[in-house]
């Protein structure tokens, strides 16, 4: 844990882990150690981006970049009643309690969740960021939201409902007051961002009597970027298998370079710093940068996307991309909670060592 002011409590930190990824089975890829586990704890994925040497470049465009493996989601405007009526709750939510593969659908509404009232569904949950008086006209039981006595904010509730309870049926009490709520409460129309996960089409399939507008996520391919590489390697442990402070500065200036590069910003290009004036920008790359010049791709998918299809792309990379080369894989999402802030992940594999990584994480 990267040392933070104690009066940071509720803000952002960076967990960072340096390991080794061991064996990996492309039958049954690992899910519970990281990083896999750091890219599938993103409910929802805002964009994915890849940067790594030119020269292996084409590996990844014959085998990732293909127009069959780009993913698929929807924009579609639906009030919170419709999302418990007829097919669409049949088929996209219960479906799920019986079979995950048919029946498991993301959805992500428009809104802040520290202003507006926002809702999101995942793996038949239902999560609702409410505002006071839409709380309390609703009647649904929900608990008290961000920081507790904060001047200047104003009561905020979350509630969250698991749709795929046996007792989520028409006619039970709890079930008929939930539908009242929507129906009679909550009954605004909204913009919603719709992900079907299943492995099969649906047909009939029941989003298309909302009128939907499908979207497709095409890559953003960014080549030949000219730079002068830092050293990735970790700095050396001590006699008791620590890192000393020098990791701590290690950590912060290879995650500042690599986020700078995934913001397009020139300050890290070649022959940049020659011509900056410093007062206008106080970015110092690493000290510790070769001289020679390497070549780098910088690819970005952007949407609504899942965290399995983030991870698939990532074991699809440790697969097929040579075992001495190196990448790095960053993944964010959408604004969370009531901070509205994003949880970020990045993956650094690094060169000349089989399968070991950097991996930072903020959230």
């Amino acid at each position: 844990m990267l040392n933070f002011p104690q009066d940071t409590k509720n803000e952002q930190k960076c967990d960072v882990t340096h390991g080794t990824m061991g064996h990996l089975d492309p039958k049954q890829p690992p899910v519970k150690r990281r990083p896999f586990a750091a890219i599938l704890a993103h409910p929802f994925i805002q964009k994915v981006e890849l940067l790594l040497p030119s020269e292996i470049y084409e590996i990844v465009k014959s085998n990732l970049l293909q127009e069959e493996s780009r993913p698929v989601w929807d924009r579609v405007i639906l009030p919170l009643s419709a999302l418990l009526e007829g097919e669409f709750f049949n088929q996209y939510i219960k479906t799920g309690y019986v079979n995950i593969d048919l029946g498991n659908v993301m959805m992500l509404s428009e809104g802040n969740p520290n202003v507006t009232n926002k809702y999101s569904l995942r793996e038949g949950i239902l999560t609702m960021h409410l505002d006071k008086e839409s709380y309390e006209r609703a009647g649904i039981v929900g608990k008290p939201e961000g920081v507790k006595g904060k001047r200047g904010t104003k009561p905020r509730w979350i509630v969250e409902i698991n749709l795929r309870l046996p007792s989520m049926l028409h006619g039970k009490k709890g079930f008929d007051r939930i539908v009242y709520a929507f129906r009679n409460v909550l009954l605004s129309p909204v913009t919603w961002l719709f992900h079907d996960l299943a492995t099969t089409n649906t047909i009939p399939d029941p989003l298309t009597a909302h009128f939907p507008t499908k979207k497709v996520v095409v890559p953003e391919v960014r080549k030949d970027l000219k730079v002068n590489l830092p050293s990735f390697k970790p700095p050396p442990k001590d006699a008791q298998e620590s890192y000393t402070g020098g990791f701590e500065d290690y950590a912060v200036e290879l995650h500042e370079w690599l986020s700078m590069l995934a913001l397009k910003s020139p300050r890290v290009e070649l022959g940049d710093q020659t011509k900056t004036d410093s007062f206008l920008s106080r970015y110092v790359p690493p000290d510790d940068l070769e001289t020679n010049h390497k070549s780098l791709v910088h690819v970005k998918w952007e949407g609504f996307l899942s965290s399995l299809w983030a991870h698939k792309i990532f074991v699809q990379l440790m697969l097929e991309l040579p075992k001495d080369t190196w990448f790095a894989y960053i993944v964010g999402g959408f604004g969370e909670g009531w901070s509205g802030e994003c949880k970020n992940s990045t993956i650094l594999k690094l060169p000349e060592a089989t399968n070991e990584y950097i991996l930072w994480e903020v959230a």
